[in-house]
């Protein structure tokens, strides 16, 4: 018996006569579901059924609520927002019934235009939508690979996308950290001096600080939005006053979060700071920015520097080297010295051919 659990339903597989079997028991009872997976193994066995046939594709609101939905929730059972974020889409997406309650066959690129159009009617921008058409990518590729339907769709996201490219001067740095109070001011320094996002932040912990690691210090990133975000960053001067500043007022403490906070989390949650950032902005006379805006920044000054691609996504924790290489852009200095260098050892190379007997 092959039977393994996906969201909280029971799920069968074994091979007939060559062929991959695989069904959803629909049941949460171990034993229930042997039970199914053992009559559908008889009935293939007896010829009553014959070569499994595939049943018809369920509607597209039942399979995001019966399957979808209880896989989002095992996934991201650690991950509280990033379930919020699926369950918001999938509402959202059931509530327009000319595609919720279209079979997952019957998805086509029309529908998904009038979808589209909906949403562009109710005052979305670019960016909103295509986080929608994400999640109902992942539900049809989720539903391809379980076999609820032979071939998914394939869905496009929408061009003209705004990017987070705003970049913060010296100047703006400098006002808006004098006009930030506790804890957004030592928050906001972590961000602009060591690139990490606002969530890793948020989540760092004492036990995960090393004093004597690096020159002035390092800190672990333990986990985040992929397996590349795990990392060791060195501290700067900077972070390192500022959590030392923080360590010394906790009294020391050994382990628990840096910036903890009476939240059900224990550390601050972008709720916390949202009012002190915008009360910073104003106060700084600046134009409004999100606090991922601090990471931007620190990563372009990384690669204005001079900083390659592949250093750069091992110290921002990017998934590939693509994403990195977006901040690096080599100044005409930097391009004239490569082709120095090729010009300099191409006599070398020259002379050395020329002693090559022929």
């Amino acid at each position: 018996m092959s039977i393994f659990k996906r969201g909280r339903v029971y799920w069968y597989h074994f091979v007939f006569n060559g062929q991959h079997v695989q069904e959803s028991t629909q049941q949460g009872n171990p034993r229930v579901a042997r039970q199914i997976e053992a009559a559908h193994r008889t009935a293939l066995a007896k010829g009553d059924a014959g070569i499994f046939e595939r049943g018809p594709a369920p509607t597209l609101r039942d399979f995001m609520k019966n399957e979808f939905m209880p896989w989002a929730e095992a996934t991201f059972k650690e991950k509280p927002r990033s379930f919020s974020w699926y369950r918001g889409g999938v509402r959202r997406l059931t509530e327009f019934e000319p595609i919720s309650k279209l079979r997952l066959d019957q998805i086509a690129g029309e529908k998904i235009s009038a979808y589209v159009t909906r949403r562009q009617r109710d005052g979305l921008n670019v960016t909103s939508i295509n986080r929608e058409l994400q999640i109902l990518r992942r539900v049809m590729k989720l539903a391809e690979e379980w076999g609820r339907v032979e071939r998914g769709i394939k869905i496009k996201m929408l061009p003209g996308e705004p990017r987070r490219e705003r970049v913060l001067t010296r100047e703006e740095e400098k006002r808006y950290l004098e006009a930030a109070k506790e804890p957004l001011r030592s928050i906001a320094m972590v961000l602009v001096d060591s690139g990490v996002r606002p969530e890793e932040s948020f989540r760092l912990r004492w036990e995960n600080i090393n004093w004597a690691g690096g020159t002035s210090g390092a800190m672990l990133i333990p986990h985040g939005k992929t397996p590349s975000a795990r990392r060791l960053l060195p501290l700067t001067p900077r972070v390192r006053f500022v959590l030392e500043s923080i360590w010394n007022k906790s009294g020391k403490l050994r382990e628990g979060y840096v910036f903890s906070a009476p939240t059900k989390s224990g550390h601050v949650e972008p709720s916390t700071i949202r009012l002190q950032h915008r009360r910073a902005i104003k106060f700084a006379e600046l134009r409004p920015f999100v606090l991922y805006t601090l990471r931007n920044t620190f990563l372009t000054r990384l690669g204005e520097s001079g900083c390659d691609a592949w250093t750069l996504a091992r110290i921002a924790g990017h998934s590939t080297i693509g994403i990195s290489a977006r901040y690096v852009h080599p100044s005409d200095e930097a391009v004239l010295s490569a082709m120095s260098r090729v010009q300099i050892s191409r006599p070398a190379e020259e002379k050395e051919a020329r002693q090559i007997p022929s």
